[in-house]
């Protein structure tokens, strides 16, 4: 994607009549962000849903301007962007209809062929809620999914911080742009989670902070991840809205049971009742349901080969662990100088390939 392309999707996108739907919209029409600008009103005007007020805003000259400043910051802070039509962008959200058409992202985010959950929950979270969250990751590390939270207070930095400390990528979706972080306190977070995975939003850097952002940032977490599991939850609130949005997705829900007289298992509790979500009781229901024992089980068992093809990465930890012995996953990422996710996507492939075996304490050596 071209700066030119670029500036254009940007003003697209800037145009506050013309949501994602309608974006899209205009863009299958009309072959690209660019050429929605360069179309003759007459014909835009034949696309349903566009009428004449769109229209006039959108060849207001401000949006050009406004994607011109916005492209700047991009650059200034190093930050990747993914168009919805790119092999970069996330794959499952690519199906949902009001999924953004650029996001903003950071780190070291790789979402080809994972499996990927959201957690999200109260802010209030209890230690009951704290508790089961960390069993839930502990269990499903084997499993190495991504785990997709919010980065709020509560329940999403309990999930990442959890999917950290078992070296799994995790992805905090944001309700602001870039150039701020909320809340302030989980700025001390920021470089680990870039480390381990990364931030997805959509907003620019001059948007205003806004709490009606939080509910349209929930549709990201909820399309993004094959499955939304809430941790804890009040009778209302935002963690209900994403498992919402994530059952008109089609995706599957989980809720965590509670005490009747807890007011936070509430929401739970109803999602339960109201057959919105599996009951998650045990952290093994994750993949129970979804199959990933299955999947596993369908692997094929690859024995050892005289000769076996290694890419230069998998060269490289290769060689490490020849003069190494055993060694620890943590460490393998730090001598090999990789982040700790793509080791451990890698380590996984080349036991595929018969090359290394696991050992108890997250150590991995040379067969």
């Amino acid at each position: 994607m071209t700066d030119d392309d670029l500036i254009y999707i940007l003003a697209l996108q800037h145009v506050p009549k013309i949501g994602d739907v309608t974006a899209k919209k205009l863009i299958h029409y009309c072959g690209s962000a660019e050429a929605v600008f360069k179309e003759k009103r007459q014909h835009l005007l034949k696309i349903e849903g566009i009428g004449t007020t769109t229209i006039k805003e959108l060849f207001h000259s401000e949006h050009l301007k406004a994607a011109e400043q916005e492209l700047q910051f991009i650059k200034d802070n190093t930050i990747s962007c993914l168009y919805f039509t790119d092999d970069e962008y996330p794959e499952k959200l690519k199906h949902c209809i009001d999924a953004p058409i650029l996001l903003f992202q950071t780190g070291n985010v790789n979402l080809k062929q994972q499996r990927i959950i959201s957690i999200v929950g109260t802010r209030k979270i209890t230690t009951y809620g704290i508790a089961f969250c960390k069993q839930l990751i502990e269990q499903l590390a084997a499993f190495n999914p991504v785990i997709v939270s919010g980065f709020a207070y509560g329940t999403d930095i309990s999930a990442q911080k959890a999917a950290m400390k078992h070296q799994l990528q995790t992805i905090g979706c944001l309700a602001h742009g870039l150039n701020q972080m909320y809340p302030k306190t989980h700025k001390k977070y920021i470089a680990e989670v870039e480390t381990h995975g990364g931030f997805l939003t959509d907003f620019w850097s001059s948007d205003s902070f806004d709490r009606n952002n939080f509910l349209k940032r929930n549709r990201i977490i909820a399309g993004i991840s094959e499955a939304t599991i809430v941790i804890e939850s009040a009778e209302k609130g935002g963690s209900l809205v994403t498992a919402d949005i994530a059952n008109s997705y089609n995706r599957d829900v989980f809720a965590v049971p509670g005490r009747v007289t807890d007011s936070q298992s509430l929401g739970c509790n109803n999602l339960i009742k109201f057959q919105q979500a599996h009951v998650l009781s045990n952290p093994l229901d994750v993949p129970y349901i979804l199959n990933w024992e299955l999947e596993l089980k369908q692997q094929p068992v690859i024995q050892k080969q005289l000769f076996v093809e290694l890419t230069s990465e998998e060269q490289t930890i290769y060689n490490y662990l020849k003069n190494k012995d055993k060694q620890l996953l943590d460490v393998i990422a730090l001598e090999c100088h990789m982040p700790i996710f793509r080791v451990a996507s890698l380590l996984l492939t080349m036991e595929l390939k018969g090359i290394i075996r696991p050992l108890p304490g997250k150590l991995f050596e040379l067969i």
